[in-house]
Formats: structure tokens, sequence, C-alpha cells
């Protein structure tokens, strides 16, 4: 059994816009519980895109001779290596010179992982429990983690006319972005801590646990079909706006307050088969997140540009300000809390116990943190073997 989170199609990026390119589903295998319908991977953006991941001009070196480099990632705040490192002029596109990026914006894990599994795209940046899915699916066969990229973000808002305690949760009703989520996962294991008991696939129990995607959930929560969310930023801030008040953050439930929201991946062949491109994209990455850290109103500017482009309007302040100040960008996996994560899943029913030795490989951001003069990061004993 694994992560049940359902596809969500992807949906056009960009200005100017295009159509969404559906991308060959019957050569992947299953990645979730039941059969998977044809789904749309990802937009793929057109080189003349001024958006987060706008392609490099023409010319300069190509690394290992590689014409292009398909990434994957969210339009979310909690990529945000991504959505300003990709920029037109940004670090990971300077690293890999004339080699292009194809970028490609999804809505959801599990199509960003289908999309990896048909070798649609090569890297991508995405959540801890996507990853977990994919790997244990392929038996460890297809994807790598190969680097951090965020930690926090993610937060319970509630209706404060409604809930005015922890104590009020219960018998009422909390949006997740998906059934089997890693905000999910989150919530059903703080629910069981309290003692609560919710059936992990219905979501009904002492908590009615509502499944939503981020784009509808502030509409639910001003209809009054929701009472609240655990969510990831910016949604949580955007239910703030909207009047909601932050009852707990989940950066105070671990260890120096952090954990992994967003992790780097890469498909296991591309690795192989091109390890100075893999290489070229963590040495950007890690020099963005150092610029993210030292330029942080430059930066959250330039992650609400990207936004703008891909969503068509950027985030207005009361929402990006709060919203930038809950994410940690980084580059240590956080390997332990990605293994403990796994451990909530297992004990909501969602997940069988994994094997998850070998699911990251270090060895190249390693590489890239002693050039750079940082310090090596830790598997956390789940490192390639």
């Amino acid at each position: 059994m694994s992560y049940t989170d359902r596809p969500a199609a992807a949906r056009p990026t960009g200005l100017p816009r295009r159509r969404t390119r559906l991308l060959a589903a019957a050569a992947v295998f299953p990645l979730l519980l039941g059969a998977l319908g044809a789904c749309g991977y990802g937009s793929e953006k057109k080189d003349d895109d001024q958006g987060a991941a706008a392609l490099p001009a023409a010319g300069g070196k190509k690394v290992d001779g590689l014409d292009k480099v398909k990434v994957g990632y969210f339009a979310n705040l909690t990529h945000a290596t991504a959505l300003v490192g990709l920029r037109k002029g940004g670090h990971i596109q300077q690293a890999l010179g004339g080699t292009k990026v194809q970028p490609f914006v999804f809505n959801a894990g599990p199509s960003e992982i289908e999309a990896l599994n048909a070798g649609s795209i090569d890297i991508g940046w995405i959540g801890p429990s996507p990853s977990i899915n994919g790997y244990v699916k392929s038996h460890g066969e297809n994807l790598r983690i190969i680097s951090g990229s965020a930690s926090g973000g993610v937060k319970l808002v509630v209706n404060p006319k409604k809930i005015k305690s922890e104590d009020d949760i219960k018998g009422k009703k909390i949006a997740t972005p998906q059934l089997g989520n890693t905000q999910d996962v989150a919530f059903l294991n703080w629910i069981a801590k309290k003692g609560w008991k919710v059936d992990a696939q219905s979501g009904k129990g002492d908590v009615s646990v509502v499944r939503s995607d981020n784009k509808v959930t502030p509409d639910a929560y001003k209809s009054g079909a929701i009472d609240g969310a655990w969510v990831p930023e910016p949604t949580a801030s955007k239910l703030v706006a909207d009047g909601a008040k932050v009852l707990l953050d989940e950066s105070s439930l671990w260890p120096d307050k952090k954990f992994v929201i967003t992790n780097l991946i890469v498909k296991q062949s591309f690795l192989e088969e091109h390890p100075k491109v893999v290489e070229a994209v963590l040495r950007g990455s890690v020099r963005t997140n150092d610029w993210i850290k030292a330029e942080p109103e430059k930066a959250k500017a330039a992650a609400n540009a990207a936004l703008k482009a891909e969503t068509g309007k950027p985030l207005p302040a009361e929402v990006i300000d709060p919203a930038w100040k809950g994410i940690q960008v980084t580059d240590d996996p956080l390997a332990s809390t990605l293994n403990t994560e796994a451990d909530h899943a297992v004990k909501a029913g969602l997940l069988e116990e994994p094997d998850l030795k070998g699911i990251y490989d270090l060895t190249l951001l390693n590489k890239v943190l002693k050039a750079e003069g940082k310090p090596a990061v830790s598997a956390a004993g789940l490192g390639k073997q």
C-alpha cells in the first residue's frame, strides 16, 4: 500500500498562456492504489516565456553536451528555490550554461512522479510524500532524492468564531490538500496523538478531514463548507487574510522546528547518464538558496514575480509577507524527518512499512557543498549503499 494522493490536472502556466500539453501515461506503472486515469502531467513553458522558468538564451557551453534538461516544480512558495533560481538570469540557469531548461509546472506530486517515471521530466522539486511513494512503488529503481530545498511553511488555520483551542477541532471539518499528501499525513498523525479516531481513507470520524485542492480551499472556507485547514503556504496566509486564525504552526511539532516540505529528486537513469548536468543544477540550487537567505526581500519579490507569470497575478502583501517568513530554504534534505513522515503514514494506514535505504544520493550535493566551502549533509542512514 502506498500514499493515496489522487492526481490533479495540470494548469496552464506562464504569460502568454498556452494549452496544457498532455503526456501519454500508458507506459507508466501505477503509482497509486486503484487505476489512474489519463492526466495532464504539467504545462510546458515556451522559450519566450518570462516567468519563473524562462529558458536561457542560446549560446554558451552545454553541460555534458546536453541540449536541454526537463525540470518540474510547483507554483508554490514552498518551491522558492525553483521559482527564484529558474528565472531568467537565475543561478540555476547560469550553472547550466547553454543547456536549456525545459520547465513543467505541476499542481500535485503524484502527477510529477508519473512524469518522472515516464521520462517526461528529468529533475523535479517535490514534497516528501510523493517522493516516498514513487521510490517504494518502483522498488527503489526509479528516483533518488539529491538535495533538500525547503522546510516549514505549513499551518493549521481555523475559523476563530468556531475554534478557539486545539480541543475544539474535534467534531469540525478541516481541509487538507489531498488524501495521503504530506499535509494530510501530518494532520492524521496529529489527530491520532490527540486520541481521536478518523478513518484515513474516508476522512470520517471524530474530525471530518475534507480533501480539498488548495486553489478552492479559500472559497470553501469563506462559504462555511470547512472550519479550517492544515495547508502549506501561501494557502494558509490566504485563509488568514480571509479572517482565519493560525492555531498551530507545524514546525513547532518538530525538533529544531525543521522538517522537509520540499526536496529535489532526479530520475535515476538520468543521474547515471548525466551527472554533470545534475551537479550543475545542484550548484545553481545551492547558490540560489544562499542568495535567498542573503537577500530575502529581493528574493520574495522575485518569487512573487514568478508566481504572477505562472498564475496571472501576484500575491498581495498581506498574503506573501507572512507566508514568506514561515519558509526556510535549505540544502540539507533533513533526511531524518522524511523517515519520520513515512512512519506517520504507516501509522495512519496509508503506507506499508517501507524500506527507504538508498532513497538518497547526496554524493554530488556534498561535492558542490565542499566546493562552496560548506559542510556536508547527512542521509541519516538512508543514503545510496
